[in-house]
């Protein structure tokens, strides 16, 4: 049976993920540390320790937002692998929502935010934002789409927080109301297989030991 070996990345770290304000579609750039994120996940992925211990990574998929993109850019440069752009691995979509942070949406919109909290499949963000439904079947139908053209191989998927957990619970047939007891750093390593015949399997979640160092870095002023 051939499977595709799936390395699922979060992109580095931004200005708007360390003050906790939602992105979704909104272009944000790697911050100081996140630059440092993403090319200690790099070498994870391609040097002899760590990561996928130096196998050979056949395409670098990552979404078109720039924090993704261009920690994909620097996998695929290490790796000496195509980078492509999927504007369909984006983050969900938050509409007028991006952004603020759930603290100040919470207070200025409490039974929205109550909603969104429970995670409510029905719910979508005010302004053409998406609900967990839509997002599931758009992210299931893209990562299948790319997986196919993959068997026997391993491909790098540069996405965002919220694809990953949406790939969690494909891999782990947990329903979309299940509470999150699994962590998403940034640019951490996430490894998945997916066959034809079923789908996602869950192989590792979470390895961040590459990112020691960089969550060292003393962050500049781009960060703030």
């Amino acid at each position: 049976m051939h499977a595709t070996r799936i390395l699922a990345i979060r992109h580095g770290e931004t200005a708007w993920n360390a003050a906790h304000r939602l992105q979704g579609h909104t272009d944000i750039p790697l911050h100081a540390r996140g630059r440092a994120q993403a090319q200690a996940v790099a070498s994870a992925l391609t040097g002899d320790e760590g990561g996928a211990g130096g196998e050979a990574i056949a395409a670098v998929y990552a979404s078109d937002l720039a924090r993704a993109f261009d920690t994909g850019r620097a996998i695929a440069e290490a790796a000496h692998a195509p980078i492509t752009a999927v504007p369909g691995l984006r983050e969900r979509s938050f509409g007028a929502w991006e952004g603020r942070s759930f603290a100040d949406l919470r207070v200025q919109f409490p039974d929205e935010a109550e909603r969104w909290r429970r995670r409510d499949p029905d719910w979508a963000p005010p302004g053409a934002g998406e609900n967990l439904l839509q997002f599931r079947e758009r992210i299931s139908q893209v990562v299948q789409g790319l997986a196919a053209r993959h068997l026997g191989e391993q491909i790098a998927i540069v996405t965002h927080g919220g694809v990953l957990d949406v790939l969690y619970r494909l891999a782990t047939r947990l329903g979309l109301q299940a509470p999150r007891t699994w962590e998403m750093n940034n640019a951490a390593i996430n490894r998945l297989l997916w066959t034809p015949e079923g789908g996602f399997t869950l192989v590792g979640w979470n390895d961040a030991r590459h990112l020691e160092e960089a969550l060292d870095l003393e962050i500049g002023d781009d960060a703030r």
